[in-house]
């Protein structure tokens, strides 16, 4: 059910206006007076037990809290942002709601916003800038602050969206932004060096989307521990992060003649391991596979696929909580809080020798 803003007669004693659905009386735009009348208080003891519960008696609080529930209760958040210009919601945008990449980012900062008493908005891009923009301007006006995970948009437009409302980013760094990052060399460095110890002097990787920061980032990590292992890494474009992605890049891998292939999602890698497999090549006897992520069924494929994993759901309680204390406690410098990635080794890398 949608909440309409209350009536200024809601506002008592410098309270924020509330709606409620009233069981008892089978209204749908009951006011605090429903609560006091059957609590037999003043409304502005409900008032005071609702915006501040700490200046009611414990009891006088136990009966308001009985008759609003009574009443089925519920806090209109965009009513009472009217006198506090708070909400007590959160923005979340993520590239591609269909990714599982993202579901334990969304289940994390979703969890720690609800601990703290918030609700938590989401959005997608759609892996777009634009779309991604928009969503956002659209956002700041019903939202005390914004999650950008793995943001599409360019630095300035963020930094932008953060002189409005705080920002956390997740999964990128933007100079001077709060930002969640997994740090992917630790991960890469442990991939290269398992491929390393099977024998493979060739490895591919596939790239994401050309916006995205990340997949610069483990391009980067990859061909400083391919240079270090003496492993020729090359590198084949795919901007589209799917399992259909992977499937169309099979072609090219093959001819690429490499015995080693890390692509940089894991639907990516999925999609391609079974390409192969429908080509009757051999995985990992005649080419091995490594993901990136360690999404939800990575391990249901045949081989497992070999994941680096990161803790995204790590870095959407990081991020949230960040969030949540740069609105208690505005002022803080922003930084970047780094997470450490590892290596999931399962039945898709290995074999040559």
């Amino acid at each position: 059910m949608t909440n309409l803003p209350a009536s200024d007669a809601d506002v008592v004693a410098g309270a924020a206006p509330y709606k409620v659905e009233a069981r008892a009386t089978g209204r749908t735009n009951a006011t605090i007076y429903d609560i006091a009348k059957l609590a037999g208080v003043n409304p502005s003891t409900v008032s005071r037990a609702l915006s501040k519960p700490g200046r009611v008696s414990a009891g006088t609080r136990k009966l308001i809290e009985e008759a609003a529930a009574e009443l089925n209760y519920q806090v209109n958040p965009f009513a009472r942002a009217l006198p506090t210009g708070r909400t007590n919601t959160l923005g979340l945008i993520v590239a591609d709601i269909t990714n599982p990449t993202f579901f334990g980012t969304i289940r994390g900062a979703e969890s720690t916003a609800a601990f703290r008493d918030y609700s938590l908005i989401l959005a997608e891009s759609a892996e777009s800038p634009d779309q991604e923009l928009a969503a956002a301007q659209r956002m700041l006006a019903s939202v005390d602050g914004l999650i950008l995970a793995s943001p599409r948009m360019d630095d300035d437009h963020i930094r932008d969206l953060a002189k409005e409302k705080p920002v956390v980013v997740v999964n990128r760094d933007v100079q001077g932004i709060a930002c969640v990052v997994p740090d992917v060399n630790k991960g890469i460095g442990e991939a290269i060096r398992h491929l390393a110890g099977h024998g493979h002097k060739k490895i591919v990787f596939i790239s994401g989307p050309t916006a995205s920061w990340m997949s610069s980032q483990r391009w980067s990590g990859i061909q400083q521990a391919c240079e270090w292992s003496r492993i020729e890494a090359v590198k084949i474009e795919s901007d589209s992060p799917t399992v259909k992605g992977g499937r169309v890049t099979a072609r090219l891998i093959v001819g690429s003649g490499a015995s080693a292939v890390i692509a940089y999602n894991d639907l990516l890698a999925i999609g391609l391991m079974q390409e192969l497999q429908a080509a009757a090549y051999a995985v990992p006897d005649q080419i091995s596979i490594i993901g990136f992520d360690d999404i939800f069924g990575a391990d249901f494929t045949t081989p497992g696929l070999t994941t680096v994993r990161a803790p995204m759901e790590n870095c959407g309680i990081e991020a949230a909580t960040v969030l949540l204390r740069t609105l208690k406690e505005p002022g803080e410098t922003p930084s970047t809080r780094y997470i450490d990635t590892e290596l999931v080794v399962r039945g898709s890398s290995g074999r040559l020798l």
